[in-house]
């Protein structure tokens, strides 16, 4: 006992934020040893719930060291502390969890292997030495395992491992970092991996041998391996193999898009991309994204063309597990790592449904017995400005809550847009920001949404009674909402969500000046929106700007072939000569330019992109588009990195509405290809003329309502060069600038802006 009982405070301490599955209560216990503090600790539905009892400088001592010296992995949100009578009890214990009322405790994300482990894994000797499952309480499965909360064994995949004598006893032990680990461990006790064949038809035929060797072998020979990670499977090919790629690219059905490069470490790395010291800090980030960085012009790997053809950017990733890590000093290689599916189709992450989606497309399957619960996709990053801007926020990031600007008073669900979807659950100044979905318009990925927003729910302990949606009827995402009983429904316009996303994760109420520019998004006027200024705040908007419309020939089809999109810019221009996006097309070219005159199937849309993909096409870059944003993505590559140009100019019609005319760039471009022009010098004179022309309707309106903050927010703003130039401009006229950096521009950011503007309209 610290003292006489008469000199000594008692406190229940109330801990909330991540502070489950990350070795808090182990962390608490040797704080409170070392102090001197006696009671206890435990877990609960709502986080960590703490009884200290000392000498009252030693307790304020005791809660400081709390958030100063908490692990690696917890986020502390709060610390409530009230009096309780002294009972001049000694010791400090770590007591049961208690499971009984709603869940409102946070899950932690899934974090790479920590360097303790890695050095376990890679000694020549040790109960763990080579062993692929090796974790502990800062490192290893967290959201993809968990069933339920509280967050112990009983609760994740890993119940079914029973603990052997040495692992129980690390488990037992608050000195060690195993302590209450729950995913813990040991060749004895825990999961195993196997490898076996993959046939098209017929039975798999188990492998003999180690796997990881003999998946290293089967990969430098060039076959494909299904190989399983945290939350699904990958598909892995020698990235150095003169074959495997293309081979891969075929059986995915995926001819453009380019594959992710696992490397083994930052010095692999800094041999295929260059490597600054932001990028270094993203790749070894505990959330491991995939990040995109520029080609090293010359790389002493032969990385094979089919990995990323025609691209100056490699999205590269780190090991973030111990079988990774294995297997990448194996094979002593970069490898291809990519989606275990068929393109468009959710991730396999089940055995059996990966077994028969992947079979004929890998020659063998690397795996193990270990359940995945919650299938997510990698997160994917670029860098900006020294600054992370996360494009696809999935594993390693969810289910890390973001804080509302407005807290909401009743507990909301957000269901995001029908393309790059995620939905969002929010409770009080708490938004819980789904995984990566997909495009809901695959009947297995709306599935995957629909038993996504199931599993949140109840591991958050929230029954929505708002729900927010699109205002598109045709969204698949909308027809779920009205699909749910006893809520409130909400519509919520696509654009403004753009900015409430943006603003949300500022934390800033608005009201600014917004700049969303995307593909494509519902109007409050029934049309198609795309490129758009609004003065928003979170609980309204007014549209004060946007790209002068243009037809969309053939409707969605204009999305799947930019071709279209440039006949619809062109065609306004007069007669034209023998371009060669005309000749290209010159068998359907009059009867569609024709539509377009008479308004045939050919809506009115205002979206950037769309202007982006006329650009691509004039250019020659491309006519049909294999994946969304894909005219655009080729439109920045082909850019040249010179700085050393002019924007071509474009009018601002000054109307009650500002009227951008996006085809005066359009125009101009036209001009410089017809005189002979470079295409990556004309491409870098439309960024420019871009991001001149969003700055000077800026100014603009900043005249017309006084606002000198700008959000930029939408998938257009995925683009660099472009989000660089405006950023720049509107900084040196003087503006305040918010940009995404760990919530996506793209719709993958939609779900929370949603449930910000549900919030803050639910007064």
């Amino acid at each position: 006992m610290s003292g006489d009982a008469a000199q000594r405070t008692r406190l229940a301490v109330r801990v909330a934020g991540i502070v489950q599955g990350v070795g808090f209560r182990p962390f608490v216990y040797t704080l409170a040893r070392r102090l001197g503090v006696d009671g206890h600790v435990g877990n609960d539905t709502r986080g960590v719930f703490i009884e200290a009892e000392a000498a009252p400088g030693t307790l304020d001592t005791f809660l400081v060291a709390l958030d100063r010296e908490r692990p690696p992995l917890a986020v502390i949100d709060s610390v409530a502390t009230s009096p309780l009578p002294p009972t001049g009890a000694a010791g400090f214990r770590i007591v049961g969890s208690d499971g009984t009322g709603a869940p409102t405790t946070q899950i932690s994300p899934d974090a790479a292997t920590c360097p303790a482990c890695l050095d376990e894994i890679l000694a020549t000797g040790g109960r763990r030495a080579g062993y692929p499952f090796t974790n502990c309480t800062h490192c290893g499965p967290r959201f993809t395992i968990v069933t339920g909360v509280p967050y112990d064994r009983a609760n994740t995949t890993m119940r079914g491992f029973v603990l052997c004598p040495s692992c129980a006893d690390e488990y037992a032990d608050p000195a060690d970092r195993r302590f209450h680990a729950q995913p813990v461990c040991c060749p004895e006790c825990g999961p195993r991996l196997r490898l076996h064949t993959l046939p098209g038809t017929g039975e798999p035929e188990a492998l003999s041998g180690d796997p990881i060797a003999t998946a290293a072998r089967l990969l430098r020979d060039g076959a494909i391996v299904a190989v399983k990670g945290l939350g699904g499977f990958h598909l892995a090919v020698d990235a150095t193999h003169p074959h495997a790629a293309a081979r891969l690219r075929a059986a995915k059905h995926r001819e453009d898009r380019p594959f992710a490069l696992m490397a083994a470490g930052l010095a692999e790395a800094a041999e295929l991309v260059d490597l600054a010291p932001a990028a270094a800090e993203l790749l070894t980030h505990p959330a491991r994204p995939i990040v995109l960085l520029p080609r090293r012009r010359r790389s002493p790997l032969r990385i094979a063309d089919a990995v990323a053809p025609g691209c100056r950017e490699y999205g590269v990733m780190l090991p973030y597990t111990p079988l990774h890590h294995l297997l990448l000093r194996t094979i002593a290689r970069p490898v291809v790592l990519t989606s275990g599916n068929v393109s468009d189709e959710p991730i396999a992450y089940r055995d059996d449904d990966a077994a028969t989606r992947l079979a004929g497309l890998a020659d063998a399957m690397l795996t193990h017995d270990r359940p995945i619960h919650t299938r997510t996709d990698d997160s994917v990053a670029r860098v900006v400005r020294g600054r992370p801007l996360l494009l696809r926020r999935s594993r390693g990031y969810v289910p890390r809550p973001l804080t509302l600007p407005v807290a909401a008073r009743r507990p909301i669900l957000a269901c995001g847009a029908t393309l790059k979807n995620t939905f969002c659950l929010a409770n009080g100044a708490q938004a819980v920001l789904s995984h990566h979905i997909g495009d809901l318009e695959n009947a297995a990925t709306y599935r995957s949404y629909t038993e996504g927003v199931a599993h949140l729910r109840r591991l958050l302990g929230i029954s929505p009674e708002l729900v927010a949606h699109d205002l598109h009827p045709q969204y698949l995402s909308t027809g779920y909402a009205y699909g749910l009983n006893e809520v409130e429904l909400i519509g919520v316009q696509h654009h403004h969500a753009h900015i409430a996303s943006c603003l949300a994760e500022h934390g800033e109420r608005g009201p600014v000046l917004g700049v969303a520019f995307d593909g494509l998004g519902y109007g409050d006027d029934g049309t198609l929106w795309g490129g758009e200024f609004l003065v928003a705040d979170l609980t309204s908007y007014t549209r004060v700007g946007r790209l002068a419309p243009v037809p969309m020939p053939g409707g969605a089809a204009a999305v799947r072939q930019p071709w279209r999109m440039a006949l619809s810019y062109l065609d306004s221009f007069g007669e034209l000569p023998a371009l060669p996006v005309v000749t290209r097309h010159a068998q359907r070219w009059p009867a569609l330019r024709s539509a377009v005159r008479q308004g045939l199937n050919c809506p009115l849309t205002s979206s950037a992109g769309r202007l982006f993909d006329a650009v691509a096409a004039l250019l020659d870059l491309r006519d049909e588009a294999g994946y969304e944003g894909q005219a655009a993505i080729e439109l920045e590559r082909a850019a040249t990195e010179d700085p050393d140009h002019t924007g071509y100019p474009a009018r601002v019609e000054e109307a009650t509405l500002l009227t951008l005319h996006g085809g005066d760039l359009v125009r101009a471009a036209l001009a410089d290809r017809l005189d002979g022009v470079p295409v990556p010098l004309i491409a870098a004179r439309f960024h420019a003329g871009l991001a001149d022309l969003i700055a000077t309707t800026c100014v603009l309106a900043r005249e017309r309502h006084g606002l000198d903050t700008v959000a930029l927010s939408g998938g257009v703003f995925q683009n660099v060069l472009l989000l660089t130039g405006v950023v720049d401009r509107l900084a040196a006229a003087g503006f305040r600038v918010l940009t995404h950096s760990l919530v996506p521009p793209n719709d993958g950011g939609l779900s929370l802006g949603q449930a910000a503007i549900a919030a803050a309209l639910d007064r």
